[in-house]
Formats: structure tokens, C-alpha cells, sequence
């Protein structure tokens, strides 16, 4: 089974958590699954941008990166978080292999939109340096940092990296790991399943709004690209990934084709 996971927000910053997380894949890897991971860091750089004196702007989600935002972007993300993920599932009983978009050509990109500075939408994934990983028994460990063909670098949501990771690799699944518990319904409810063609249709009602709105078009992209299952679930479950191989899991939302 291939399986990419996708992990961010505050649990990069809890030691625990992403000891946990490491556990996890290391269990995961044990069972002779591929697993890659892809990871963010926004709490990282928001809060390094701060100490900084450099204000954080979002728009639809994405985080607005001038020239210094995105190189701040690449000593964090590339860099600390990074490492960090290493570090643990090195430390959790399996080697891990820490890249960025540039190593290896891993990724290419382009700007995304004008507005948006230095961030960047994923044109092409060369997976053959993550099956050559796979081969040696390590963990990819992706941070969402890529260059166009020129060499500029831009900052990429993690999420539609992790959706772009899945979709070359052929992924039987993709899971993204969260603050939240899921995608919340007007009245707050986990919803258990979301069909991938409603999600606009939520948006334009103002249901889904901020960090959740690139999350969900990367799993309408993934699904479309031929991703059989796509789950967003709350990283303080980390540990019932366990049970995805057997049709078992039933933490957060499934993301279902049309």
C-alpha cells in the first residue's frame, strides 16, 4: 500500500505529537506500507516572522510571500520542521530522507497568482527519486518549498503538495493530518463523508472558509488524479492510522469522488 500523509499546523509544535506521529509511520512502514510525508510549518513561520517584525497576510488560505517571507519560508520549512520530522522517525526505529522541492528535482513549480508574491502552484513531480527511497527502506519527509525551471524558489501550500506527491505516485491513499477534527458542518458536526464535487458549492454558502478551503481542492485534485481515498483527520489521532488498511478507520472526514 502507498500512502502519503500530510502533517502541519500545531502539531509540528508539539514534541509529543510528533513523536507520536513518527511511531505511527514507523508502524505503518513495519507492515511493508510506502509511506511519504509531506509537512507544513505555517504556526513555525508565523511565529518566526513575528519575532521578525514581519506581519503574516493571508488571502483564500494562502499565505501572501514577498522575497523576505519566502526566504524566512526556506529556513523553516526546508530547514527546522523539517529536521524535526527526521529526527523523529529516525529516532522511532526507521531512516528517513529529508527534501525540499529543489533536491533532487524533486518538484517544479510556477507562480501561482500575481497577488500572492512567491508562492507557487506544483506543474510536475519526478517520483522516481521517492520509489529509489522506498527501495532502501527510507521515509521521504517533503517540505513544501519548490522552484520553477528558472531556479526561483516559492513557497507551496502543503497541501496541494501532498495531493500532487499522491497523485505521481499512485497513492491508495492520502490523509491529512489536522488541527481540527475534521470538516464541521453549519452546526459545528463532523461531517463523516464529503463528496469532492460539493466542496465549492460549501464555500460560495461561507460553510468552509480559511486553511480548510486549499486543504479541500487538494483533495478534489488528488481524487481526480486517480487517488483512491482521501481523509482529513485530527493529528491527536494520529495513532488509529493503524486501522486504515483494514477499512477500519472512521476518525474525521472522507472525502469521496462524485
Amino acid at each position: 500500500m502507498k500512502l502519503v500523509l500530510k502533517i502541519g499546523g500545531a502539531a509540528l509544535e508539539d514534541p509529543a505529537r510528533v513523536k507520536a506521529f513518527a511511531r505511527t509511520v514507523v508502524t505503518l512502514a513495519q507492515h511493508d506500507d510506502h509511506v511519504a510525508v509531506v509537512h507544513g510549518g505555517g504556526a513555525a513561520l508565523t511565529r518566526t516572522l513575528n519575532e521578525l517584525g514581519h506581519e503574516s497576510v493571508f488571502v483564500d488560505g494562502l499565505r501572501v510571500t514577498d522575497a523576505r517571507t519566502r526566504d524566512v519560508a526556506v529556513m523553516v520549512l526546508a530547514g527546522q520542521s523539517n529536521k524535526r520530522v527526521v529526527a523523529a522517525i529516525d529516532a522511532a526505529g526507521i531512516p528517513a530522507a529529508g527534501l525540499c522541492g529543489s533536491d533532487l528535482g524533486l518538484l517544479r513549480a510556477e507562480r501561482k497568482r500575481a497577488d500572492l508574491g512567491f508562492v507557487g502552484e506544483v506543474r510536475s513531480v519526478d517520483w522516481r527519486w521517492i520509489d529509489l527511497l522506498w527501495s532502501a527502506g527510507a521515509v521521504p519527509v517533503i517540505a513544501s518549498i519548490a522552484p520553477d525551471q528558472h531556479g526561483e524558489l516559492y513557497n507551496v501550500n502543503a497541501d496541494e503538495v501532498a495531493a500532487a506527491c499522491a497523485i505521481a505516485c499512485g497513492s491508495d491513499a492520502l490523509v491529512f493530518l489536522t488541527d481540527v477534527p475534521g470538516v464541521l458542518d453549519r452546526n459545528g458536526e463532523v461531517m463523516p463523508h464529503l463528496v469532492a464535487s460539493h466542496v465549492r458549492d460549501l464555500s460560495v454558502a461561507g460553510s468552509i472558509s480559511g486553511g480548510m478551503l486549499p486543504k479541500l481542492e487538494a483533495c478534489r485534485r488528488a481524487l481526480g488524479g486517480g487517488v483512491r481515498s482521501v481523509r482529513i483527520m485530527p493529528a491527536a489521532h494520529v495513532e488509529k492510522l493503524n486501522q486504515l488498511a483494514d477499512g477500519l478507520l472512521r476518525e474525521g472526514t472522507e472525502v469521496l469522488r462524485a
